[in-house]
C-alpha cells in the first residue's frame, strides 16, 4: 500500500491490513479494540427489479406501506448481522464489517446505531487477504451467520489523509497476509521504494526456494577467474584452442569485481591484484566498496542469488554463441557475393 505523506523512514510493515477507504457514516466509531471481523459479499441496499413494473396508489397510507415492504427484505439482513453482533460482543469489544457489495444510507443508520463499523464497496483482492489476515469465512449470505464464520483483530481504525481515509487491521492473531505500508513524500521515491522492496521480497524468496545462495561482493566470480587462471599451466599444448577458451572465460569472470571497484570510484586493477594475492593464499574475498579493500562477504553477510548467479554463467555463454553465429552468418554472406572463378 502506497500512502505520499511524510519521509520514506516511516515505511513499516503492517502485520495486518491496510483498506484504502474508510466508512461512509459519520456515527460510526473511528477506533475499534477487539474486533469481531465480518466478511461478507451481500447487498445490503435496495435494488430496482429488472422487470419493467409500475405501482399504483391512491393515498399516502398506501404509498408508507409500499415502501416498507421495498425496505423488508434489506431490514431483515441488517437486523441478523445486528443479532450475530448482541450474540458475540460483550463489555468493549467491538463489531466491524466489510463489506464487498454495498450498503445504503438507511442501512448504514441502523449499523451506526448498535455501534457497528461498516465497510462497503471493498476490493476483491482485499477480501481474500482478509480471510487470511484476520480468519474466518468470507459469507455470501446472512441466513446461516454464527460466530465461527468471524475474524478477529486486536485493532481496527480509521486514518484521514486529506480527502482520502485509510481502514487499519492490526494485531491480528497469526496472520498469513501482512501489508507493506509505504510512505514517502513525492512519487517519484515511492515507485523507487516500491521496486526496492519488490526486489528484497524476490531475492528472500528466491534464497528459501534454492535452499543456498551465494558469496556476493564479486568474491565468486574472481575465485572462479583465478582458479580457471592456474588451471592454464596443466592444459597440454595440444589442447590449443581449449587453453584460449579457458582464458578468454577467465577474463570475462574478472568483469563484475572490476565493474563493482569502478563504480565505487576505486582503481580497477589494483583491486583485482589483492584479489588475486588473498587467493593464492587459500582465501575467497570479494570488494569492499567503501574503502576498496578486500573483504570476506560472508563476515559482512553479502550474498547472491545462487539462481542469478546460475543463470549470468548460463546466458554469457549462449549470447557470446549467438554473436558469434551472427559474424559466421555475415561473413559467409559476403563471401557469397563475390563473383567466383567460373563465373569470370
Amino acid at each position: 500500500m502506497k500512502m505520499q505523506h511524510r519521509t520514506a523512514s516511516e515505511t513499516q510493515l503492517i502485520k495486518g491490513l491496510v483498506l484504502d477507504h474508510g466508512a461512509r457514516h459519520p456515527d460510526m466509531p473511528k477506533r475499534i479494540s477487539n474486533a469481531f471481523i465480518l466478511t461478507l459479499n451481500v447487498s445490503l441496499e435496495y435494488e430496482k427489479t429488472e422487470i419493467n413494473s409500475g405501482f399504483f396508489y391512491s393515498s399516502a397510507e398506501q404509498r408508507d406501506k409500499l415502501i416498507q415492504s421495498e425496505r423488508k427484505f434489506v431490514d431483515e439482513k441488517v437486523k441478523k448481522i445486528i443479532e450475530l453482533k448482541k450474540q458475540v460482543c460483550t463489555g468493549d469489544q467491538g463489531f466491524v464489517i466489510v463489506n464487498q457489495k454495498g450498503i445504503d444510507p438507511l442501512s448504514l443508520d441502523l449499523l451506526a446505531s448498535h455501534g457497528i463499523y461498516a465497510l462497503r464497496r471493498a476490493k476483491r483482492r482485499n477480501m481474500e487477504r482478509l480471510t487470511l489476515c484476520c480468519g474466518g469465512k468470507a459469507m455470501n449470505s446472512v441466513d446461516d451467520l454464527t460466530p465461527d464464520v468471524l475474524g478477529y483483530a486486536g485493532l481496527v481504525y480509521e486514518y484521514t489523509l486529506g480527502e482520502e481515509k485509510f481502514t487499519f487491521i492490526e494485531q491480528c492473531e497469526a496472520p498469513k497476509s501482512v501489508t507493506v505500508l509505504i510512505k514517502a513524500p513525492n512519487t517519484y521515491t515511492l515507485s523507487q521504494i516500491s521496486d526496492a522492496v519488490r526486489d528484497g521480497l524476490r531475492a528472500v524468496k528466491n534464497a528459501i526456494e534454492d535452499r543456498s545462495l551465494v558469496p556476493g561482493a564479486g568474491s565468486f566470480f574472481a575465485s572462479c577467474s583465478f582458479h580457471l587462471s592456474s588451471m592454464l599451466p596443466s592444459i597440454p599444448i595440444s589442447s590449443s584452442t581449449a587453453k584460449l577458451g579457458y582464458q578468454a572465460f577467465a577474463e570475462a569472470l574478472l568483469v563484475i569485481p572490476k565493474t563493482l571497484a569502478s563504480n565505487a570510484g576505486h582503481d580497477p586493477l589494483a583491486v583485482i591484484v589483492e584479489l588475486e594475492q588473498y587467493f593464492s593464499d587459500g582465501l575467497s574475498v570479494g570488494v569492499d566498496l567503501d574503502s576498496g579493500s578486500a573483504i570476506d562477504p560472508k563476515i559482512f553477510g553479502i550474498w547472491d542469488n545462487y539462481r542469478v548467479v546460475r543463470q549470468q554463467l548460463h546466458s554469457c555463454s549462449i549470447i557470446a554463441t549467438n554473436l558469434l553465429l551472427v559474424d559466421e552468418i555475415m561473413r559467409a554472406g559476403r563471401a557469397s557475393l563475390k563473383p567466383s572463378a567460373d563465373t569470370l
